[in-house]
């Protein structure tokens, strides 16, 4: 069979010494590396001039647009890596799933799952479905230099509860009521959904990237018990599927402080902490074994000059616990965050000792 261009292997790029991934291996970098989540896109005034009339999937689905807006910190801000612009709902779109992303509310699902019938009319995703996003990493190549690019999906846990509430959820009742009441179907969904994220993922490195971010970002909503049985499972089926793919797999979810450990047991190279922790008891609930990433409160961004320069001091010398530690922040960029203090922190976490 002819490779179609989403699916064609692109050769890798050698950059053994970038900071992004010399942390992710677990070693000492030259400087700290620092991106941040949600850095390509709301908070900078050139993205919302180029999103103008354009909506957030049709903006991940046109590669030069994709491809721009995801150049644009590392312009600015000197970021140590980019992250490729996209949504976790983009693989269920292209899939042939009925969702939207709705402006000031999120995605919404048009048929939510909630029966075994349900979960079978979810779509295979095929690598081909993917050419939009792989043609847009084609593009961004040659434009970052030196500079790492991390492929983005959506753990399965988190594009379930989308699919099963309907749309965004504050307590997950109906998520977690089909968990216990339909174990089954529970089960069948998450299988379903691994597999797209995995082809999601396995597409992306195919084309380049050099790192890989599984958001799980609702899991925070479970409780340890909960997240063993009923998502572990499936999340370790993802991240185990890239075990040989030659590139640092990352794993950060919301509010997982107290599911740091079970999270570390799917199989990341680099497990992300929310700013609920401090770095240094992440790295002791983690085991010790991989790098740590994170984890500047978002909202301290709003702060003074002298706070914020306090805060990332702090976060850098408990980074130093972990066997290596990439800087972000403990979830993305508010949409009100002053650029131009992203750029003086990039700037002085590059003065710090890694």
């Amino acid at each position: 069979m002819t490779l179609s261009p989403a699916s064609a292997v692109h050769p890798r790029r050698r950059l053994p010494d970038a900071p992004l991934l010399v942390a992710a291996r677990g070693e000492r970098p030259s400087r700290v590396p620092v991106w941040f989540m949600r850095q390509a896109g709301r908070s900078l005034p050139e993205y919302r001039a180029l999103r103008a009339g354009t909506g957030m999937i049709q903006a991940c689905l046109t590669p030069d647009l994709t491809c721009e807006i995801t150049l644009q910190p590392v312009r600015r801000h000197g970021v140590d890596a980019a992250i490729l612009f996209s949504d976790i709902v983009v693989p269920l779109y292209v899939a042939g799933v009925g969702v939207d992303i709705v402006a000031g509310t999120g995605p919404v699902v048009a048929h939510p799952v909630r029966t075994m019938a349900d979960v079978e009319r979810i779509p295979a995703l095929h690598v081909e479905q993917v050419a939009p996003v792989t043609d847009a990493i084609g593009l961004l190549l040659p434009e970052l230099g030196d500079t790492p690019l991390i492929g983005f999906a959506g753990a399965p846990f988190t594009l379930a509860s989308y699919l099963v509430e309907g749309g965004p959820s504050r307590n997950h009742e109906r998520t977690k009521a089909l968990m216990r009441s339909a174990p089954q179907v529970w089960h069948a969904l998450m299988e379903r959904l691994a597999a797209v994220t995995s082809t999601f993922l396995h597409a992306q490195v195919a084309a380049g990237v050099d790192a890989v971010q599984l958001f799980d970002s609702w899991a925070g909503a479970l409780s340890e018990r909960d997240y063993r049985e009923y998502v572990l499972p499936h999340s370790t089926r993802v991240l185990a599927g890239l075990a040989d793919a030659g590139v640092p797999r990352i794993h950060f979810g919301v509010g997982t402080g107290e599911l740091l450990g079970a999270m570390t047991e799917a199989g990341a190279d680099v497990v992300g902490a929310d700013w609920r922790v401090p770095l240094d008891e992440a790295a002791r609930r983690t085991g010790g074994g991989v790098a740590i990433q994170g984890n500047l409160d978002p909202a301290v961004l709003f702060a003074d000059t002298g706070s914020i320069a306090a805060e990332a001091r702090r976060i850098v010398d408990e980074g130093r616990h972990a066997p290596g530690h990439v800087f972000n922040l403990g979830h993305g960029v508010l949409p009100d965050t002053d650029p131009d203090a992203l750029t003086r922190l990039v700037e002085l976490v590059h003065t710090l000792r890694p």
